[in-house]
């Protein structure tokens, strides 16, 4: 069961595999840092317990006769740490009385041997080899063989020096730089992994909203790769068969309508053909434009749900030409439609439902306000908008989002002896949600109408 388990793709193994690399490689940088860390990795000054000696020395040799100091201070040499005393009033006492030394240095010092010599001395010298003091003769320790040395020194109460000498530094960063340091490198550690982590468990989820929304305008067709972890593959699998469902729905609809319409069709051919025999000619007109009614209405109700442009494949058009096109068609009918041509656009879609949506939108704008004025401009990453722009009266703004919806009609005015049945905006922004865009209204400050169609970056 645990090895089928860990077999799996799942958020659990897969935050399982991430804490687990962490962990290693967090022991593999550890390791890799005390291996090549230098002073970083060492410990720092009071953890080696030179503080301690060092006092200790100073206390014991200013506890002794001064003739017996520099023996006493020789046979506390070791391979780390020399020491050496100068009398009261020599050469190298008056040279470390007088030396000019590093406030930093002096109080950082004293903070660490304050606990172990109780009184603070009169002077002390704490110096490295960039102070002309260490280029003095008679110090106890080779220059020629170590180069970096570190020189501590006290005065003791009757005048005379104890000077100590580390001969290398041996120890690493002092505890608040320890503390400071690890802070930081623990902060980017925990900001490395926790990106890591969070991308090899966000990256699926990314790829199932994506491709959601690339469906969300096509229920009837669409499908979602079932990759990835097992959890996320049954979302994408509860959402195929929901699509699956609602596929067949749309099929089960579309087959009714049609069935619908061509059921109607045959009494209304009897209708007109009864009609023939109306001997007066009024109630015959009349008769006749009610059959042609129900006639465009079924076609019109037809054509909507049947969803003509889900279905149709994408192919690479000139879309300016298009545009052009149709702003032509309709100066040939007499009607002053301008565009402003930007040159050759190249586009990728449903040429046939984009002809559609543009043609309904500009007669729309023909039989209710005044010839419109049309222009294409490309956006950002490719995203190109077409602005149909009259001079009639507009439409008020509590019904800018309601001309969309079915059979909706703005006033008594827009009749059907005008044409349509109330479908032509519904389906215009179903084909362009379905192909990943959208309808725009708004009224212009100056009067009239601004419609605006956004399309998406196309391959």
């Amino acid at each position: 069961m645990t090895r089928r388990f860990l077999m799996q793709d799942t958020i659990s193994r897969r935050l399982i595999v991430t804490v687990a690399l962490a962990a290693a490689v967090t022991l593999l940088l550890l390791e890799l840092f005390v291996a090549f860390g230098g002073q970083w990795t060492k410990p720092d000054i009071e953890a080696t317990g030179m503080v301690r000696e060092v006092a200790s020395v100073i206390r014991m040799t200013g506890a002794a006769p001064a003739e017996h100091r520099p023996a006493l201070l020789q046979a506390a040499n070791t391979t780390e740490l020399h020491f050496a005393w100068y009398a009261p009033h020599s050469p190298l006492a008056l040279a470390l009385e007088h030396g000019h030394y590093r406030a930093m240095e002096v109080g950082e010092s004293w903070h660490f041997l304050s606990p172990h010599l109780g009184h603070r001395p009169r002077h002390m010298a704490v110096f490295q080899e960039d102070n002309p003091v260490s280029l003095l003769p008679g110090l106890p320790y080779d220059r020629s063989v170590f180069h970096d040395a570190y020189f501590a020194g006290v005065q003791l109460d009757d005048g005379s020096w104890i000077l100590c000498v580390a001969l290398q530094r041996f120890w690493g960063l002092y505890a608040f730089q320890r503390l400071c340091l690890e802070g930081a490198m623990l902060a980017l550690w925990i900001i490395a992994v926790s990106l890591i982590a969070s991308r090899q468990l966000s990256r699926p989820i990314e790829h199932l909203a994506h491709g959601v929304r690339q469906i969300a305008g096509k229920p009837a067709s669409a499908h979602l790769p079932e990759t990835g972890p097992r959890e996320l593959r049954l979302v994408a699998e509860t959402i195929n068969a929901l699509q699956a469902q609602i596929a067949k729905f749309v099929a089960d609809r579309t087959t009714m309508l049609a069935a619908i319409s061509h059921d109607l069709r045959t009494p209304l051919t009897r209708i007109r053909l009864r009609g023939e025999f109306i001997d007066c000619t009024e109630q015959q007109r009349l008769l006749f434009r009610d059959v042609d009614e129900m006639q465009i209405m079924i076609d019109g109700a037809l054509s909507f749900f049947r969803e003509d442009a889900a279905r149709e494949e994408s192919t690479a058009f000139d879309l300016s030409g298009l545009l052009q096109t149709i702003a032509y068609d309709y100066a040939d009918q007499g009607h002053d439609v301008r565009y402003d041509n930007p040159g050759r656009i190249g586009y990728r879609g449903p040429i046939h439902a984009l002809k559609r949506v543009f043609s309904n939108l500009v007669e729309n704008a023909i039989k209710y306000a005044t010839p419109p004025h049309i222009t294409l401009t490309q956006e950002a990453e490719g995203a190109l908008v077409v602005t149909i722009i009259d001079d009639g009266p507009g439409i008020p703004p509590e019904a800018l989002n309601a001309v969309f919806e079915p059979y909706f009609r703005l006033d008594k005015s827009r009749n059907r002896q005008t044409g349509g049945v109330g479908l032509g905006l519904t389906s215009a922004r179903t084909i362009m949600r379905a192909h990943g865009g959208d309808i725009m209204m708004q009224n212009r400050p100056q009067g009239g109408l601004c419609v605006q169609v956004f399309l998406p970056a196309s391959p």
